[in-house]
């Protein structure tokens, strides 16, 4: 008997082409959880990288006041722990597939901002990334200031946790979320390579067999996650 409950993420939607002044844009959805995500190019490297024929991929995040239960206060003077290991997170996993030389010697910044949370939010954002980052290359190619993608794989993101039950679910809701016993953020390439996997046990420890099967899942969860990106992009 099979360990995995549920190995299919909610229903996964990409909005392209959302805001007309950003080279790449997106409205990324993973069932209720929504977030907008654009990407922004620099024709310039940041300082510390100047001289170095290489560019510079990074990213923002934030939730927007209403995107949650209650209301969420906008951080703006200094971002939270949480923002930053969640920005830091997105900006790792984008340069994980970006040949930063073939970038060339200019900066993308990606702002993923968050409409409605109902869990998965920087999977979500993540994922959306992607396509909000290839469609901006595109862009570039199509300028002539790119003679080729810098992309050197696809890159998606999912939730996957285990329920009180012990059974291994994906994509979680704001309410599974809330009460596994272990949830987990999973990212992925294309090929099949993890990029980062962060989890934690939030009431009693997770075995081995229990540990495959949220490998398991969350590996069949990201081929619906590729195709409906490669929907998008093709």
């Amino acid at each position: 008997m099979s360990i995995v409950e549920r190995s299919h993420p909610r229903k996964v939607q990409f909005t392209p082409g959302i805001n007309p002044y950003a080279a790449g844009s997106v409205i990324a959805e993973f069932g209720n959880t929504k977030v907008h995500i654009t990407a922004t190019v620099e024709e310039s490297a940041p300082p510390w990288m100047k001289g170095q024929g290489k560019g510079w991929v990074t990213a923002e995040y934030s939730m927007l006041p209403g995107s949650t239960h209650t209301r969420s206060r906008r951080e703006r003077s200094k971002v939270g722990g949480r923002t930053y290991e969640i920005q830091r997170l997105i900006g790792r996993s984008l340069r994980a597939v970006v040949d930063l030389e073939k970038l060339g010697e200019r900066s993308v910044q990606v702002d993923c901002d968050v409409l409605v949370a109902d869990g998965g939010t920087r999977t979500t954002s993540i994922s959306g990334a992607y396509v909000a980052l290839a469609l901006a290359f595109k862009k570039l190619q199509e300028e002539g200031l790119l003679k080729e993608s810098p992309f050197t794989g696809q890159i998606g993101a999912i939730s996957v946790g285990v329920n009180t039950q012990g059974k291994v679910i994906a994509d979680l809701n704001y309410e599974e979320d809330s009460s596994c016993e272990t949830d987990m953020n999973i990212v992925m390439t294309k090929a099949g390579e993890f990029v980062e996997i962060q989890g934690t046990a939030e009431e009693k420890p997770f075995n081995r067999e229990q540990l495959n099967g949220l490998l398991e899942a969350a590996e069949a969860s990201l081929q619906v996650v590729f195709e409906e990106q490669d929907k998008v992009l093709s």
